[in-house]
């Protein structure tokens, strides 16, 4: 018999169902079981940062059972996940087992036929049965990229974090590589809005009869284009926000002026253009399509996508490739053809560029493992819940779409002229074909049917002027979706850690979420700004950057980890020592409206790892404390009255209720009209 080892139930569940009636045993290691220990750094930095890896508290059960299954067995296959982590997953197995002897920073494997390792991308029989017909090794270079990433994010959260005890008074705070930057994302962009400058603006539209109505906006007056765009410079890139030089007076004026003046169809242009899907779902993607769509936080959309891949629905859902295997793309084609025509399917797959220099090729885009499971067909239970079926048809319709024919759109402009040469544009569109949009977003084609009638030297009659006050607008906060997307473009993180930082800082209350967007706390605010100003280097986006790129060139092979390590480490320890030299702290308290209930001193509101509580400004003397409500202007109760207040549940989903729970037990995921309070 052979043992097969996974790292979890659900997949061992999986494999044994697939390999019913084969002689093989599959164990699961319920995920990491050998880590740095919590409570000290374990890195040997005169060794070339040998790390001390010990067996997890509560694990050594699982070491136990690996050892005796290991003994029971001729031969012992690892199956984990094909990421890093999943490789370093096997690599601890081997070590266990004896396989591996650590001679830091080497790795000598023991030749034996008794070790293999499989490696596939979805959990299908084909699939399996190919991965053991093919066994390949522990792919080395996985792990020191693995290992170099932990050693990296060790000694950054274990040097630094020390430093902000000692700054803030606080014994759990915490700081990381990649988890400061993305914060100082957020920190950065709230002082951009803050300093922007909003401008108050007017657009005017002219609706026009003959045989049609058509809303036309004003454009220019001769040469004098009125629209104009700006940029500027932000902390992650450029803005650009347009306005026109159009104010109250000039409205008023440009409307007297269109009052007696004759108009006529001065042009009617149609182009047809072709609109093609886009790619097929990479981890990054998902996360910001299942957030856009269904308002799933990064966090939830990756553990329903492991349970979807663990039950053998979808590929391996950690990728950053663009890639389709053939097998697909041709039942795709067949697929299409079946249920909407031929109209719709490819005579050629088609394939898409690949965004990061460094993409893995080998891997494959996340889509289901069969057309015939189709989103209907899934039942729901325990194990496929309705959220994992809006999941699953996310995935299924976009890589089906990818082999759907483009469509085919056209966009029509209409130019009307005025006597006293005021230019007026209307823009539409009309589908010719819908392609892709069938399934993709069948309602556009529905809502862009506009048939245009006017024909060139049509008059026109101006029935309203439609006068729009606006006022330009500040670049937009961040919600998890464009937070994921920028640190993608920029090259933070990966995009397998961009679920658990989002999380972290949000659990450290380094920032809260008013509705879908990230605010800072005055906490993560000063966080940032501190980390930032001390360590300019360490926590520059283009440093920040370079490391990850570093880290996937160790990865396939095409640089020392070990220097990587000294890179990072030379350029940190000098402004690790500089920043040791400031002795001043941090104040982060905030003094707020109200009066401790015991003695009367002023109230402050301070943090906690628990979250925002109040407290008496004369602590330690007077220990009074109450938790903090987040009061919600111009809201009340709708039962009795009282103030509203919002708070968040355990997964940190904000929720509205009654300031007089428990009395009042009043509470709504969305606010409650303004009502009078009597």
């Amino acid at each position: 018999m052979s043992l097969i080892i996974v790292e979890s139930p659900t997949k061992a569940r999986t494999f044994n169902r697939l390999l019913k009636g084969k002689d093989y045993y599959v164990y699961a290691t319920m995920g990491h079981f050998r880590d740095l220990p919590a409570k000290s750094m374990a890195i040997d930095f005169k060794n070339n940062f040998c790390p001390d890896y010990q067996i997890i508290k509560n694990k050594q059960k699982i070491v136990d059972k690996l050892k005796e299954l290991a003994k029971a067995n001729k031969e012992i296959i690892l199956a984990t996940d094909l990421d890093r982590e999943g490789e370093s997953i096997s690599y601890h197995v081997a070590y266990v087992l004896g396989f591996i002897k650590e001679d830091w920073p080497e790795f000598k494997i023991k030749k034996t036929s008794n070790l293999k390792r499989i490696v596939f991308h979805e959990i299908t029989s084909k699939a399996l049965e190919e991965a053991l017909e093919n066994p390949s090794d522990l792919r080395v270079d996985l792990v020191k990229a693995q290992q170099a990433r932990r050693i990296l994010d060790r000694v950054v959260g274990y040097k630094l974090s020390p430093l902000l005890w000692k700054k803030m008074g606080k014994n759990w705070l915490s700081a990381g590589r990649v988890q400061t930057v993305a914060l100082r994302l957020i920190v950065e962009r709230e002082k951009e809005i803050n300093k922007f400058l909003k401008e108050k603006y007017r657009q005017l539209y002219g609706l026009f009869v003959n045989n049609e109505e058509i809303k036309a906006k004003l454009i220019s007056k001769k040469d004098l284009v009125y629209e104009k765009k700006e940029k500027i410079q932000l902390f992650d890139g450029e803005y650009t926000f347009t306005k026109t030089i159009i104010d109250e007076k000039l409205a008023t004026d440009i409307k007297t002026e269109l009052k007696n003046d004759k108009f006529l169809v001065s042009d009617v242009t149609e182009e047809t253009v072709k609109r093609y899907p886009p790619p097929p779902h990479t981890t990054s993607l998902l996360q910001q399509d299942g957030f856009r769509k269904f308002g799933f936080s990064s966090k939830m959309t990756m553990r329903l996508a492991q349970n979807l891949y663990e039950q053998g629905l979808i590929t391996y859902h950690r990728t950053d490739s663009f890639q389709l295997s053939s097998f697909f793309v041709f039942k795709a084609k067949d697929y299409i053809e079946k249920k909407y025509g031929k109209q719709y399917a490819l005579e050629k797959p088609r394939g898409f560029m690949m965004k990061s220099k460094l993409a893995q090729e080998a891997h494959e885009a996340i889509r289901p493992t069969s057309l015939e499971k189709e989103p209907d067909k899934l039942k729901t239970n325990k194990s496929i819940t309705h959220n994992h079926k809006k999941l699953y048809e996310l995935i299924f319709i976009r890589a089906l779409s990818t082999q759907m024919k483009e469509a085919e759109i056209s966009k029509i402009k209409v130019t009307i002229k005025s006597n006293n040469d005021y230019f007026f544009e209307a823009d539409k569109e009309k589908v010719i074909f819908d392609g892709f949009f069938k399934i993709l977003n069948p309602s556009f084609a529905e809502r862009a049917n506009f048939v245009v009638k006017l024909k060139k030297g049509d008059s026109m009659t101006l029935k309203d002027v439609e006068d729009q006050e606006l006022e330009t607008t500040p670049p937009p906060r961040y919600n998890e979706a464009t937070l994921i997307k920028t640190m993608e473009e920029k090259g933070i993180g990966r995009p397998s850690t961009y679920a658990p930082i989002i999380s972290l800082i949000q659990d450290k209350y380094y920032v809260e979420k008013e509705r879908r967007y990230f605010l800072p706390t005055k906490l993560g605010s000063a966080i940032s700004d501190y980390l930032s100003s001390s360590f300019p280097k360490v926590f520059d986006l283009g440093f920040t950057a370079k490391m990850e790129e570093s880290l996937d060139l160790v990865a396939n092979g095409g640089e020392n980890f070990i220097d990587t390590l000294k890179n990072f480490y030379n350029g940190f320890e000098e402004e690790l020592k500089t920043s040791k030299k400031d002795k001043s702290v941090i104040d982060v308290e905030e003094k707020i409206e109200g009066k401790c209930e015991k003695c009367g001193g002023d109230l402050i509101l301070r943090y906690s790892k628990f979250g925002k509580f109040l407290g008496c400004k004369n602590y330690p003397k007077c220990k009074f404390i109450k938790p903090f409500l987040y009061i919600v202007k111009d809201r009340f109760c709708p039962d009795c009255k009282g103030r509203i207040v919002s708070r968040f549940s355990k997964t940190r989903k904000k929720f509205y209720g009654c300031e007089n729970y428990p009395k009042c037990k009043y509470i709504s995921w969305t606010l409650p009209p303004i009502l009078c309070r009597i």
